[in-house]
C-alpha cells in the first residue's frame, strides 16, 4: 500500500492516526485522540523543563499510541537503542522491509523545522516511509507537505539527550485485528477521560488547574521571575505539541465522532460546549503573552481568576459528559 502523507494538528495523534489508516484500519486524528482517552490536564512541579514546572494538556508521552492497542485489537512493537549506529542499521533495515516507522526525535535537531521553532523538545514524532541516498523521507504531522532529512540530523534528534530524552525509540504494528472502532470501545474512553479530568488528586484534572491557579496568584507583578514564570506557561500550552486549546477542539471532533457512532445527539451540544472551553483556553494565552512581551501590565491575579474560571467550565462540562454516557 502506498503511503499518502497527511498534515495533522498535534504530531503523535498525527502519527498513529496515518499509521492505522496505512495499515487498514480507517481513523480520524480526533478519534485516536479520544479513544486512547488522552485529553487531560497536570501541573508537575516537580518535573523540571529549563528549571520550570511541566505543565501538560494531555497524557504523557506515548500514551496515545498505546491507548489504542487494546480498543483496536492491535499489537505494537517498540525498540530503543544504546547507540546511534544501532538505531540507524535497525531503521533501515525496517524500511528495506517496506516497513512504515514511527518515531520519537528532538525538535531542536531536526533541520525543516524553521529556526524559530526549534526547542529543545524531546517527544516529537513522526514517520519515516523511505530513504534516499543519505536522505530519509518523512512524513511529519504538523508539515503539510513531506520532507527530507539528512541521517546525521536524524541520529541527533533520535538520541537527544535531557528530559524525555527518546533513547532512538521506533515503533511500529505486528498487527491491528480491528479495523473499526465499536461503540463500547468509545463510551469505555469517554469515562476514562472523565475520571481523569475529575480526579481528586491536586497536581491533576481540574484540581490540577486550581493549583496552577494558586501559584499564579502567589507571583508578584514586579519580579521579573513572574513573567519568566508566566511565559513558561504560555509556551507549554501553546507551543509545546499543540496546547491547551488545541486539544479541546480535537477532543469536540472525537464528540462529534461519538455523537454518530453511539446515535447520542447531546454529545454534539457537548462538542460545542469544549470549543467554546477552547476558545477560553486561547483568551488567557493572548492575554499572558501581552504581559510577557509588556504590552499589558503583569497582572498574575488576573491570570489566576482566568485558570479558575476554566477549571470550573471544565469541571462542569466533564461532569455533563459523564451524565451522557450514562
Amino acid at each position: 500500500m502506498k503511503f499518502q502523507h497527511q498534515q495533522a494538528a498535534h504530531c503523535e495523534s498525527g502519527v498513529i492516526s496515518s499509521l492505522m489508516r496505512h495499515h487498514g484500519a480507517p481513523m480520524s486524528e480526533s478519534m485516536a485522540l479520544g479513544l486512547s482517552s488522552a485529553l487531560s490536564f497536570a501541573y508537575l512541579p516537580f518535573i523540571k523543563l529549563s528549571g520550570l514546572p511541566l505543565i501538560s494538556y494531555r497524557m504523557p508521552p506515548k500514551a496515545i499510541i498505546k491507548g489504542l492497542l487494546a480498543p483496536m485489537a492491535a499489537r505494537f512493537r517498540f525498540e530503543t537503542f544504546r547507540s546511534p549506529e544501532a538505531g540507524q542499521q535497525r531503521l533501515d533495515a525496517l524500511l528495506a522491509d517496506g516497513q512504515l516507522v514511527g518515531l520519537q526525535t528532538s525538535v531542536y535537531w531536526l533541520p525543516y523545522f524553521p529556526p524559530n521553532m526549534r526547542f529543545h523538545f524531546n517527544a516529537h514524532n513522526l514517520l519515516v516511509y523511505g530513504k534516499d541516498g543519505d536522505d530519509y523521507l518523512i512524513s511529519d504531522p504538523v508539515f503539510e507537505e513531506p520532507v527530507r532529512c539528512a541521517s546525521g540530523d536524524l541520529a541527533r534528534a533520535r538520541f537527544a539527550k535531557g528530559v524525555l530524552a527518546p533513547k532512538g525509540l521506533m515503533y511500529y504494528p505486528q498487527a491491528i485485528d480491528r479495523k473499526a472502532v465499536d461503540a463500547a470501545s468509545v463510551v469505555k474512553a469517554i469515562r476514562k477521560t472523565v475520571r481523569n479530568m475529575l480526579a481528586p488528586i491536586p497536581i491533576f484534572g481540574v484540581r490540577g488547574m486550581r493549583t496552577l491557579a494558586r501559584r499564579m496568584q502567589a507571583l508578584s507583578p514586579t519580579d521579573p521571575r513572574s513573567v519568566d514564570f508566566i511565559g513558561h506557561v504560555v509556551r507549554m500550552q501553546e507551543e509545546i505539541g499543540t496546547g491547551g486549546a488545541g486539544f479541546r477542539f480535537i477532543y469536540a471532533g472525537f464528540l462529534q465522532e461519538a455523537a454518530h457512532l453511539l446515535d447520542k445527539p447531546q454529545l454534539q451540544q457537548m462538542s460545542e460546549r469544549l470549543i467554546a472551553i477552547g476558545d477560553g483556553w486561547r483568551a488567557f494565552a493572548l492575554k499572558a503573552a501581552r504581559m510577557v512581551k509588556g504590552r499589558e501590565a503583569v497582572d498574575p491575579a488576573a491570570l489566576a481568576a482566568k485558570l479558575r474560571e476554566q477549571a470550573q467550565q471544565e469541571e462542569s462540562f466533564f461532569r455533563d459528559l459523564k451524565a451522557a454516557v450514562a
